[in-house]
């Protein structure tokens, strides 16, 4: 377990602050979560950067409809995404905001070193442009006139433009995609990108005349760079490249290197973003010489009734309203339970409900409660010293242990808490049959097997605590709590059973209820 001198750096998108969190904004915050939770857990030097993108034309119109100023706009809003991430329990290390003092002098360093390099160049600028989606159109790429991506119209644009060569990097990028399978996933994505950067890369025209909202050119100060350049380089940012020096290395004893961060680089994106870090953003990187990330992983989106959430529908599912009424670890477990990460999901109260309560509340909260009161009732809180452990349930934990990093690797979310809840099942299983309750404590041979009966369930469950963690740390928590352990939130890292349970060892008193029942309409019972 221990990887003290390894570095893991995961992200999410920043988000854009000219409206409030959705439920996208959870899924992916909380993905990355969890791959930062593990990896501290096991020990690595973890860094993980979320935050808001707060520049652009977007932004400057939507102030202007509101009658504030774009940088208020964007204090008013970056404070909803902060709420939400407290509420979901998430554990960045830092919150970006591309208003930022470093992150402005960061993106006019990457531009000067570019420029310098030729590999920006300022040129003529004329073509079709999508507001909403800050983005740069080519005429083919219209649909019925329109932006292929928000289905809205696009205006057409002529300006002095600085531009990012592309075509000059597009056989390293390939090269680059070809040798490392683990860089796009799912690996079902890698053909729509390679499909698209083999039809022939053009230059990218990375910055604006027509407004001001932006972080002007050091050089020429009539021009600010275009919010996706901009946004993109907050990786860079928070991994601290203001300060790195070309000939800094990795050291393993040095936290605060720059090059031992950002050569662990995972991304964690929604598809509809794949482009821009997939061909635009190592692009950069290869024009900047610096590692490629090892991961972007695209997921996908959040439907309703097999339709896109929108406010225009009415459909659009609000996060803090679901943790306000079943608590974070309820949706944190739902949004990586019910659908396989990659695919898109279908968000329905009903299915909530029923997992709520056949996994959580039945399987997970009963097993607990249970164990926990015959321990209490039959040895007093002790937990009991046995020889005899159930080989069956711990030979699963352990092998179930040794599988978790690949999983994670693979990012497969769903599968490890498909194979956790099968565990759980098992120690239902073998407490039922076991039937404790029906032991005669008077008798020495049954009394023993009462015994290994408890030690075995006792120590599953602080195998489930471990598992769970990084999906529910707030229940991993209140689980270890109970069972006299220290937290893992806590710097706490997972200890042989042994170890913790030696002779006279006692649970607390104290019973923490984890899952109230919920009724049919979703409601606590």
């Amino acid at each position: 377990m221990g990887n003290k001198g390894n570095f893991f750096y995961v992200t999410t998108p920043i988000y854009y602050v000219n409206d409030v969190p959705h439920i996208g904004h959870a899924y992916s915050t909380v993905s990355a979560d969890i791959l930062a939770r593990f990896k501290r857990l096991s020990g690595f030097n973890v860094l993980f950067l979320t935050g808001t993108d707060e520049h652009g034309l977007k932004i400057e119109k939507e102030a202007l409809s509101r009658g504030i100023s774009p940088k208020e706009l964007a204090n008013n809003v970056h404070i909803k995404f902060k709420e939400l991430f407290k509420s979901l329990d998430i554990s960045f290390d830092r919150f970006i905001r591309t208003t930022d003092d470093d992150h402005i002098k960061t993106v006019q360093k990457v531009f000067s070193e570019l420029l310098s390099k030729g590999d920006i160049y300022l040129s003529d600028y004329e073509g079709w442009y999508c507001t909403p989606c800050e983005t740069f159109l080519t005429e083919k790429s219209l649909i019925n006139g329109n932006c292929p991506e928000c289905g809205r119209p696009v205006e057409k644009i002529k300006e002095k433009s600085y531009f990012l060569r592309l075509k000059k990097y597009e056989a390293k990028l390939l090269e680059y995609i070809d040798n490392n399978p683990d860089f796009i996933k799912p690996s079902f994505r890698k053909n729509e990108v390679v499909g698209f950067i083999k039809e022939g890369l053009n230059d990218l025209s990375v910055s604006r005349t027509s407004f001001k909202w932006g972080i002007p050119i050091s050089e020429d100060n009539e021009h600010v760079i275009y919010v996706w350049f901009d946004a993109l380089i907050n990786y860079l940012t928070g991994a601290g490249y203001l300060n790195y020096q070309r000939d800094d290395k990795y050291n393993k004893d040095n936290e605060n290197n720059f090059i031992n961060y950002f050569g662990s680089l995972h991304h964690v994106i929604g598809k509809d973003i794949l482009k821009f870090h997939t061909v635009y953003w190592p692009i950069m990187l290869l024009a900047l010489e610096l590692p490629l990330p090892k991961t972007v992983f695209a997921h996908g989106w959040w439907l309703m009734d097999g339709k896109k959430m929108s406010k225009s529908l009415g459909n659009v599912v609000n996060p803090v309203e679901v943790v306000d009424i079943y608590g974070e670890d309820p949706l944190r477990y739902y949004l990586m339970r019910e659908v396989t990460f990659g695919l898109d999901g279908d968000f329905t109260l009903k299915n909530f409900t029923t997992r709520y309560n056949a996994e959580l509340a039945n399987d997970l909260g009963n097993l607990v409660s249970r164990l926990l009161a015959m321990v209490k009732k039959y040895r007093n809180g002790v937990v009991p010293v046995s020889s005899e452990i159930n080989a069956d349930l711990i030979d699963y934990a352990l092998n179930l242990r040794d599988s978790l990093d690949k999983r994670y690797e693979n990012f497969e979310f769903s599968k490890i808490l498909e194979d956790v809840f099968f565990f759980i099942n098992k120690v239902n299983k073998y407490i039922n049959d076991s039937a404790p309750w029906k032991i005669d404590v008077n008798n020495e041979t049954e009394n023993k097997f009462l015994d290994s009966v408890l030690r075995s369930s006792i120590i599953s469950i602080y195998y489930i605590s471990y598992f769970i963690y990084p999906f529910m740390p707030g229940t991993s928590n209140k689980i270890n709590f109970m069972l006299n352990v220290k937290l893992f939130s806590d710097g706490g890292q997972f200890l042989v059973p042994d170890d913790i349970f030696k002779e006279g060892f006692k649970i607390l008193d104290e019973t923490v209820m984890l899952f109230p029942r919920l009724n049919i309409s979703g409601s606590k019972s």
